[in-house]
């Protein structure tokens, strides 16, 4: 049996976490207000009809939208600093440039629906209920990380978020398998698997678009097209492009992946679909990574500073929705300047904490401690040679030769 109770989370973090939000949290009222879309924020494919154009939602979700956001812009921000101070060693994936993803998906779902990514996965552990203090600790190896300091950057889970995949392609399937175990179950409630371009021509993918479509599992393949696989632009590794419409036989939705109203409402959409019982769908997140494919990669050989800048002046989510609240009297500048600085001094303490936290000890049955639920283990686990094997009651290895 499978130990998965790593994955709830302590609930000393859960608070400090929910303590930080009401910490930022403002007087901002419940009225709904109407948001219109632009025409081009969706493309369909094999689709009567797509998500409207305009909807209603509330200003308290626009605002918790924006500070979810800058969360984790400053925790990657902080991320990329402790890389360069070499206290984060290793892979390390970030995601400036593309939270309005795992914002909007957040605020579309609810906390029963299950979602899996690849190894971009810092700020979907945040909003599937991780601290900062916790991720940043997983990232540093201190044993109070979400992990306990054994996944680093791309292997995080949370309650109902099952990674961070380090191998490329290979969470689609998974994922295809977690939309299963919903109807399965009987549970009305969808599976959101993301990918990236990069992944998008694996052929697991296609294994499992066809198992999602022939068993009609609630499955919502979602492509965060960045328009770079590493540092191969999809042009060059794609022969099509429209990642939407690579389901065939299932419907697609191309999203602007940089707008979090639009992600928003093409998410909710999405789900909506799946517990009308009609299957699966393939989304395509139009996004763009700000930084490089990861941090050792300055991401400047392959495109220009020019088109770095264009995106982050031109199309930056956070930017988007800060206008729209302004626009929209939801909040001031100087309100918004406030939300920014707690943002800051929240990531900045949570920093601070992290690094505090102490490495998980030199002990041998920490390896073996997640490998089954305490008292469902098997009497000793073969290990890589047979002197490996390790003895689960007396927790130490046998040094026996078979």
């Amino acid at each position: 049996m499978l130990n998965t109770s790593r994955l709830a989370l302590p609930l000393r973090l859960r608070s400090s976490l929910k303590m930080a939000r009401r910490t930022m949290a403002s007087s901002s009222s419940s009225d709904l207000v109407s948001i219109t879309l632009p025409e081009s924020s969706f493309e369909t494919f094999e689709l009567e009809n797509g998500p409207e154009l305009t909807f209603e939602t509330d200003k308290e979700n626009l605002l918790q939208m924006y500070k979810d956001m800058i969360i984790i812009r400053r925790m990657e921000m902080a991320s990329d600093a402790l890389y360069k101070a070499k206290k984060i060693r290793g892979f390390c994936h970030l995601s400036v440039g593309q939270e309005a993803i795992a914002v909007g998906i957040e605020h579309a779902c609810d906390k029963k629906d299950t979602i899996i990514t690849s190894y971009r996965c810092h700020g979907f552990t945040y909003m599937r209920g991780a601290s900062v203090r916790a991720i940043l600790a997983e990232l540093m190896g201190r044993r109070s990380g979400v992990s306990y300091g054994k996944g680093g950057s791309m292997h995080m889970f949370a309650p109902n978020f099952y990674g961070g995949n380090g191998i490329v392609g290979a969470q689609v399937p998974l994922g295809a398998g977690l939309a299963f175990s919903h109807k399965y179950r009987g549970e009305n409630n969808c599976t959101y698997t993301l990918y990236g371009d990069g992944a998008a021509n694996q052929g697991q993918v296609f294994e499992a678009f066809n198992m999602a479509k022939l068993w009609n599992l609630p499955c919502i393949f979602a492509c965060e097209n960045n328009k770079y696989g590493m540092g191969t632009s999809a042009s060059r590794s794609s022969a099509m492009t429209e990642y939407y419409k690579r389901g065939q036989y299932i419907p697609g939705l191309k999203v602007n992946g940089m707008d979090i109203l639009a992600a928003y409402q093409a998410s909710k959409w999405a789900k909506d679909w799946c517990a009308q019982g009609k299957g699966p769908l393939v989304l395509e997140y139009e996004t763009y990574r700000y930084g490089g494919h990861s941090m050792s990669d300055p991401g400047t050989t392959y495109r220009t500073r020019e088109e770095v800048q264009h995106m982050r002046s031109r199309n930056d989510p956070i930017a988007g929705l800060k206008a729209k609240l302004l626009e929209l009297e939801i909040a001031t500048e100087e309100e918004i300047k406030a939300y920014d600085k707690a943002a800051r001094k929240y990531v900045d303490e949570e920093v601070a904490l992290a690094e505090q936290d102490p490495a998980p000890e030199a002990k041998m049955d920490i390896l073996f401690e997640d490998v089954y639920v305490p008292g469902s283990e098997i009497p000793v686990l073969r290990g890589r040679i047979s002197d490996d094997s390790w003895d689960f009651k007396n927790k130490t290895f046998l040094n026996k030769v078979y």
